[in-house]
């Protein structure tokens, strides 16, 4: 795997950054393409993609700082690197709050807009982890299985030895739940139950794959890695909020 894939003149393309426009732009080709066959206005589609794509950018990094929080304590140049360092469940926060914000400026459904996102969200993810897999970031625990990868030119993962493909593991699922939504999405009118699918089994899938992972840089909170707690929390709030949901529209009479 070789992240520097080509140059054309002075500028050299990265796999990484590669795949992540390439996820970014198929991702809203289906956002855009689902929207106008259910009759949604592309103008806030489009202005949904732009502000989601910004709150996951600054989403993403501050939470990598937040893992980071020592070592940028005895380096603060770590600050200054806008290109490298992203957690991706701090994207998913940063992308879904800055939706809502929006949603509530424009006085649009939030619930409508986010089931409709989500399995894009889903799509770019796949591609983003093939982007890690060029990268060498993400990286798998040693392993002696036949299933192992082993990288010769990575800057970021061990050189040499056989790894979990966990970049692979996660893109393939990635790509599966993007599918799986979209089924569900055309099996439910039910606003919100498509985003509690997409919380509840990426954060499953992520937790799993988790225990799988070789790199030590994503922070710990306790036996756990900072992805692990934060998929478990995720996890426990979409529960509670689906429970209520349904408790509180078993009381006003609606049916789920």
């Amino acid at each position: 795997m070789y992240n520097e894939l080509f140059k054309i003149g002075p500028v050299t393309i990265y796999g990484y950054g590669l795949m992540i426009a390439i996820g970014v732009l198929l991702a809203y080709q289906l956002v855009e393409y689902r929207g106008r066959k259910r009759q949604f206005n592309l103008s806030h589609v489009f202005s949904l993609t732009g502000w989601s794509l910004a709150g996951g950018f600054i989403g993403a990094k501050l939470l990598y700082w937040i893992t980071q929080f020592q070592n940028i304590k005895s380096d603060p140049g770590i600050l200054l690197n806008l290109s490298n360092g992203f957690v991706v469940y701090g994207g998913i926060i940063g992308g879904i709050g800055a939706g809502l914000v929006y949603c509530r400026i424009k006085r649009i459904n939030f619930l409508k807009h986010l089931d409709l996102f989500l399995p894009s969200v889903a799509l770019a993810q796949g591609f983003g982890r093939i982007g890690c897999l060029l990268a060498g970031c993400c990286y798998g625990e040693e392993t002696h299985g036949w299933f192992g990868i082993t990288f010769h030119h990575s800057e970021l993962a061990p050189n040499g030895v056989e790894l979990i493909p966990t970049q692979i593991m996660e893109s393939v699922f990635s790509f599966a739940l993007c599918l799986v939504l979209i089924l569900l999405s055309k099996r439910t009118q039910k606003d919100g139950l498509v985003a509690a699918a997409y919380l509840i089994l990426y954060s499953l899938g992520r937790f799993v794959i988790e225990f799988y992972r070789g790199d030590i840089i994503r922070g710990q909170i306790g036996v756990l890695s900072t992805s692990q707690f934060i998929a478990l929390m995720l996890v426990l709030v979409t529960c509670l909020v689906v429970v209520f949901s349904r408790y509180q529209n078993r009381l006003t009479g609606k049916k789920v």
